[in-house]
């Protein structure tokens, strides 16, 4: 029980420090912090997979197979979201004609 408790505290306080850390992130910096953040769902994602593999009973095989689907899916919609933040930084393509070229 004591265990458990200590468990639940420790989350509550990362929980609490991520937020006040991320909410204190200037704008320019969200695409860099993206990028590291998907290296540690990519990590996430080797955790889940590594607790499928050790399930022992259909019901941790049931929880580790979710927890797989939940963490490839984060990875993915991070590397998506990450991919359109670049999008917003790259040129249009098309140059301005404002010589007298006409």
């Amino acid at each position: 029980m004591i265990e458990g408790m200590a468990a639940l505290y420790i989350f509550m306080l990362a929980g609490f420090t991520g937020y006040e850390i991320i909410s204190k992130v200037p704008v320019i910096l969200h695409t860099p912090l993206m990028s590291g953040s998907n290296f540690v769902h990519g990590i996430v994602l080797v955790g889940a997979m590594i607790a499928l593999g050790i399930a022992e009973n259909p019901t941790q095989q049931a929880i580790g197979f979710v927890a797989v689907l939940l963490a490839a899916g984060n990875a993915v919609g991070g590397y998506v979201v990450t991919e359109r933040m670049l999008e917003m930084f790259k040129s249009s393509g098309k140059k301005d004609n404002k010589g007298g070229n006409a």
